[in-house]
């Protein structure tokens, strides 16, 4: 794979005001395995392997197990989720692939019903973001570092 820029070095102020969602997820309320799944199911669809290899190691620190992992990409063929963690998964796919049906009505229910209104934001403000972190990266080809 060829060499490109790398925005982080180029252009540091871009990237601190990626980080300043960063900041504002940490202090939500979504919990961490909900942001492990929801950061490396975008990044599969995304094709990120930088985000992949980064999220995934992330989610086994914090004790993710790696059968969930290797068959996350997977998870409607799997009973290995919660029903709960089944709509964040088909909610991470809508918003990540919005430019095909959007966010479909009858999905936005049953987030809203289960999350609640400000944890469906913070789920949205997650995905959107990991989504920005995915772009950046593949269009850039992000190396991937130990």
């Amino acid at each position: 794979m060829e060499n490109r820029i790398q925005i982080d070095v180029l252009e540091p102020e871009a990237y601190q005001a990626m980080f300043a969602l960063e900041a504002y997820l940490s202090k939500s309320q979504i919990n961490k395995t909900h942001k492990a799944l929801i950061k490396i199911r975008a990044s599969q669809i995304n094709g990120c392997s930088f985000c992949i290899d980064m999220h995934t190691k992330e989610a086994l620190r914090i004790g993710e197990s790696p059968q969930r992992l290797f068959l996350l990409d997977a998870w409607r063929e799997t009973s290995l989720f919660t029903a709960e963690e089944r709509i964040l998964l088909e909610v991470t796919e809508a918003v990540t692939l919005i430019h095909r049906d959007g966010l479909p009505e009858d999905l936005y229910r049953r987030a809203l019903d289960t999350f609640g209104e400000h944890y469906l934001s913070q789920i949205i403000m997650t995905i959107t973001t990991i989504n920005a972190w995915n772009r950046i990266a593949v269009s850039t080809h992000k190396p991937i570092t130990d």
